[in-house]
């Protein structure tokens, strides 16, 4: 299994929105991501820039690399893009986060 993290900006006011679109997410869309390795996804928000901080855990020998073929993907950034920065084909814009310290309980031992 293998952690990543990444950054993405939302527009100011729809934080709301945001949270609303996320708790309705598509099955076929979760399947998607599950098809594709990813184990656990979370996403935080931070008020004061309205930066999303993302962090999930994926397979070792994950697809995520083909999700932005699929059909259902693309209609998610397309439905997700009138609330947050996208580029052109409405991929939301991903600033990677480079991990610099990790505590687990086997450090505690």
């Amino acid at each position: 299994m293998e952690t990543i993290a990444f950054r993405m900006v939302l527009n100011p006011g729809m934080r709301e929105e945001y949270e609303r679109r996320h708790a309705q997410i598509w099955p076929e869309l979760v399947d998607a991501l599950h098809n594709a390795g990813v184990r656990e996804y979370r996403i935080f928000f931070d008020a004061d820039t309205n930066h999303l901080f993302a962090i999930l855990t994926r397979t070792t020998h994950h697809t995520m690399d083909d999700l932005p073929r699929l059909d259902v993907m693309r209609k998610w950034w397309d439905y997700m893009a009138d609330i947050m920065q996208t580029a052109p084909d409405h991929m939301p814009f991903q600033q990677p986060l480079e991990p610099v310290f990790h505590l687990n309980s086997l450090s505690l031992t």
